[in-house]
């Protein structure tokens, strides 16, 4: 006869709730510092609906889906959005200038110390404005998280950053050159589509191995994952731009380089904590983005989502803009030096099967 092995307490139990409960609390006052800040640089909160006609058009994001009934009990299928992108641009075109929202957004197959299957994202946008200022928001907010916390040095798996220091900016294709020995704009033709033979056979040399079936995003993704993103936001902030144009689906060209987008991530001690855009607003583009996008998910998964058309008649009449999706319970598990991200949600998820990210 085996022993079982013991069940760990429920995230309820109340012993194991009195010691989760001063990072709860300095996660709600994160989130009161950041919505005065906000507030105060003129921004309008706002609630974007979590139901959406689509969830979302990128390949590697997976969405819970549910049925819409009428009395009669006919179903129209529904989604609840990855995102609150799609909504809040169409705030945008209706005359918004300045707005974020504290989302909830659900994303499916993702589980594990950074990635929840429901999670709160911090998304803002400033319509009419340059792309750094989204860029300047992001400091500014993760400096002020640390502030509220009282933490002066982030930590995340022994790599530490100091959240104060001047960031650093760099641009991906140095990043590659820096990290991995790959000169990934050598991999891009003059419109910034990507090259496979040529970034495998880089990627080859780098000591990477190349499934038959990996494409040229698959071999991007292997190598930002295993050799960049571990350096970034090491001693400081790092500000990753300019990614490769196939890897921007919703950001627009950059000015001076068609190979290349209005695209940023800002990360700290390894961990990426936002991504922002300077946002493409032809919405024929976005139309060939989406559908190529689909391709892509239904070869991989065998699955694809509509396009939601309501969002492409907005983004043609909608304003020049920039925006930025920052994952607040991350910068709420670096800001309280918390384990995992289950320990700064008031209530986590039910503990399903672990599948899906886990780094």
């Amino acid at each position: 006869m085996t022993k079982s092995s013991p069940v760990a307490s429920p995230w309820w139990s109340p012993d194991i709730h009195t010691g989760r409960r001063p990072a709860l609390l300095k996660r709600n006052a994160v989130r009161r510092a950041l919505r005065a800040h906000l507030e105060s640089a003129g921004f309008t909160e706002v609630e974007c609906g979590a139901l959406a006609a689509s969830p979302g058009n990128e390949a590697h994001l997976h969405a819970f889906a549910t049925d819409l009934l009428t009395v009669s009990g006919e179903a129209t299928r529904a989604y609840l959005h990855t995102s609150p992108e799609f909504a809040a641009k169409k705030l945008l075109a209706a005359g918004e200038t300045k707005i974020f929202d504290f989302a909830r957004v659900f994303r499916n197959r993702e589980r594990g110390p950074l990635h929840a299957p429901e999670f709160t994202m911090l998304e803002w946008y400033r319509a009419r404005e340059p792309y750094d200022a989204v860029m300047d928001d992001c400091v500014a907010l993760i400096r002020r998280a640390a502030e509220t916390t009282g933490i002066a040095t982030f930590t995340w798996r022994g790599r530490t950053c100091d959240p104060f220091a001047p960031p650093e900016r760099l641009v991906v294709g140095d990043a590659f050159l820096r990290f991995a020995g790959i000169d990934l704009l050598a991999t891009l033709d003059r419109q910034g589509v990507g090259n496979r033979g040529l970034l495998a056979d880089a990627a080859a040399r780098a000591g990477f191995t190349v499934a038959t079936d990996d494409n040229w995003a698959d071999i991007f993704s292997k190598v930002l994952v295993a050799r960049v993103e571990p350096q970034l936001g090491l001693g400081r902030l790092t500000i990753l731009d300019r990614y490769p144009r196939c890897e921007a689906a919703l950001a627009r060209a950059a000015p001076d380089d068609p190979r290349l987008s209005d695209r940023f991530e800002v990360y700290a001690s390894g961990v990426e904590l936002a991504n922002g855009f300077g946002e493409l607003t032809d919405a024929a583009e976005q139309r060939r983005r989406f559908e190529a996008e689909m391709n892509e998910m239904q070869c991989i998964y065998g699955t694809r989502y509509p396009v939601d058309e309501d969002f492409l008649a907005a983004l043609a009449v909608m304003p020049p803009a920039s925006g930025v999706a920052l994952g607040f319970d991350r910068l709420v598990v670096l800001a309280t030096a918390a384990r995992r991200i289950d320990d700064v949600l008031w209530t986590p998820a039910p503990p399903f099967e672990q599948t899906g990210h886990e780094g």
